[in-house]
């Protein structure tokens, strides 16, 4: 049964009643981001050093009498304790429950040590599985054996938790990174980056897939995954379940990817560099591009990485043309329906302008491009080096939240009752396509046919 609702019924979204009340989630997120920014940056001009908590182990004396010894079980619980009051602080200002969004982020903080600690065994980091599988599947199971609480309900925030980790993400995209990449890296990641983003969403109108979906499928298939998922969502205010949705795809279909394409490197004796380089395309984060690479070989990892960091520094920049292009895109017309909702059109449409473009644009983006130029033209390389590490640990607690999230929120009968099914379908064609193209421009671009081969020694 479907219910009709007038144009400014429909307009009220989420975002919009929660700016009603103050701030909106993404502005939150880039005052979150760049408080734990100025405060990492303070302490180490002051000389403080940073002790962050451990999770490798490689046997159990080892996990017994280091990961879970009391100087280090004393570390994490400060670190949990500093996010709770941070994400408490914006929580309380928007309108939430303080007392159920404590206890719930209580217990999915608890839900994150447990995948760090089962990524950090030696074995397990080897193959190169990351804390967000872990993390992901854990949220999976519990999402769908058991009925959330509502008090567990108030802290699963996953939109605000990743665009937090990514606004501090912004700290490692660097323009000396670009310049490392040469003229191979960009061209790859241009060429790439736009053919399977709109191969993917010409493929989704085929399958009748809508473009809301359409868009973020793209976005995930053709750039970087998960993050690039969360910044198309927020540039067109997309439905929250197809992020969730998207988001399960890209970490399932990682898994194998990430076992298999090294195993065809060395099967098919496809050149180091260039093996590196379709890693780099093809895999959605940098860790699991080193792990893969490190499977074919040094100079895979140096090429896989630099590829990857070409195709990252897209994020900002689709965000930017995707919402300039949805506030654009022909008005619906009145009967049309999205995400299950009828809509009556009863008022004339927004008129689009840069007003609109602006309301739409995901403003955490600005929080990530203006990390990104600090990083690469105002701090020091010296200081850049020494605080990566922090922000790097703490960015990946607010990943981790947000993947425990997802996998909270996703079920998995969703992957086939969702439109029949065509958003998965669409997916799984897009990235094949994704693998057999960035396969031919990697020979092409670092096997020595048009450039140079890079020296990767």
């Amino acid at each position: 049964m479907s219910t009709t609702i007038t144009a400014d019924e429909q307009v009220s979204s989420p975002i919009k009643k929660t700016a009603a009340k103050g701030l909106t989630e993404d502005w939150w997120a880039v005052i979150l981001g760049g408080a734990i920014i100025f405060a990492v940056i303070l302490l180490n001009s002051n000389g403080v050093a940073f002790h962050l908590p451990a999770y490798q182990w490689s046997g159990l004396p080892d996990l017994f009498g280091k990961v879970l010894a009391g100087g280090n079980l004393l570390l994490i619980i400060e670190t949990g304790v500093v996010f709770l009051a941070l994400a408490s602080f914006s929580i309380a200002l928007s309108g939430g429950s303080i007392k159920r969004f404590a206890a719930g982020f209580g217990f999915l903080y608890l839900l994150v040590i447990i995948s760090f600690i089962i990524a950090g065994n030696k074995t397990i980091a080897y193959y190169g599985l990351e804390y967000v599988v872990f993390a992901l599947l854990i949220g999976l199971l519990l999402g769908n054996l058991v009925q959330l609480p509502a008090w567990l309900k108030e802290a699963v925030r996953s939109e605000f938790y990743i665009k937090t980790g990514l606004v501090i993400l912004g700290s490692t995209i660097l323009s000396s990174d670009l310049i490392k990449a040469g003229l191979p890296g960009i061209v790859q990641a241009i060429i790439v980056v736009t053919a399977v983003w709109f191969f993917s969403l010409w493929l989704s109108r085929k399958l009748k897939v809508d473009d809301e979906f359409g868009v973020i499928l793209a976005s995930a298939v053709s750039i970087c995954g998960v993050s690039a998922a969360i910044v198309a969502a927020g540039a067109i205010n997309g439905d929250k379940k197809k992020l969730s949705y998207v988001t399960t795809l890209v970490l399932l279909m990682a898994i194998p990817m990430l076992i298999i394409q090294p195993w065809i490197v060395k099967v098919l004796h496809i050149p180091e560099i260039v093996g590196g380089a379709w890693l780099g395309g093809t895999l959605d984060t940098t860790a699991s591009v080193a792990a893969a690479g490190a499977l074919v070989g040094p100079a895979a990892v140096k090429a896989g990485v630099i590829a990857k960091f070409s195709q990252n520094v897209f994020i900002g920049v689709t965000a930017f043309f995707i919402a300039i292009w949805w506030a654009y895109r022909k008005p619906k017309a009145p009967g049309e329906t999205t995400g299950g909702l009828k809509i009556n059109v009863a008022t004339p449409t927004e008129k689009p302008g840069l007003k609109l473009v602006w309301e739409r644009f995901p403003k955490f983006v600005l929080g990530f491009i203006g990390v990104s130029l600090l990083f690469s033209f105002v701090l020091s390389p010296a200081t850049v080096k020494s605080i990566g590490p922090v922000l790097n640990n703490l960015r990946t607690v607010w990943f981790a939240l947000a993947f425990i999230s997802i996998g909270l929120e996703a079920k998995f009968a969703d992957l086939v009752k969702i439109q029949g099914g065509r958003p998965a379908a669409t997916f799984v064609g897009a990235q094949i396509f994704n693998i057999f193209w960035t396969l031919l421009w990697s020979y092409l671009l670092f096997g020595g046919y048009i450039f140079p081969i890079p020296d990767f020694k």
